[in-house]
């Protein structure tokens, strides 16, 4: 047997091994990853109680989930706590609010977010290479080295 194929390897991000950024009011962001031919971007936030992410519609599915606080979607009863899991199918409609100081969600997306006004007309669009030009913008603005984000 010959391996003349390479072996891709793990790649491992520490916990403090790219930065949370400011997005406004004590809210955070990181970029974890952004796959651009996937469409896919990860990020990890922190919200503070009061937030509200605008009213918008996924392009691609969403995976979502909660590590501390609690937060919730203003369409529905439920409320997303520490441990929960939340999927959203291409098409979903939902705005975001946070409930708790401190809540922390990681976010798996595919595609973007088309930010919608009180009407449901398209108002801006958020995808994996916007989301990551801002967080390396942002890095930047508040002195921070460059982030090493997974980039392909």
């Amino acid at each position: 047997m010959t391996t003349s194929e390479s072996v891709p390897s793990a790649v491992h991000i520490g916990a403090d091994d790219l930065p949370f950024v400011d997005i406004g009011g004590g809210n955070k962001i990181k970029v974890l990853q952004v796959k651009a031919e996937e469409g896919l971007w990860i990020v990890e936030n922190i919200f503070q109680a009061g937030y509200e992410v605008q009213t918008h519609r996924h392009t691609g599915p969403v995976y979502g989930y909660t590590t501390s606080g609690a937060w919730k979607y203003k369409e529905y009863e439920y409320v997303n706590r520490a441990g929960s899991f939340l999927y959203e199918p291409a098409g979903s409609v939902h705005t975001l609010q946070c409930v708790e100081d401190g809540t922390r969600v990681w976010f798996q997306m595919y595609g973007a977010n088309l930010n919608l006004d009180a009407e449901g007309n398209v108002e801006s669009v958020f995808d994996g290479a916007g989301t990551l030009a801002a967080y390396v913008a942002l890095c930047e603005a508040e002195g921070l080295p460059r982030p090493n984000v997974l980039v392909s």
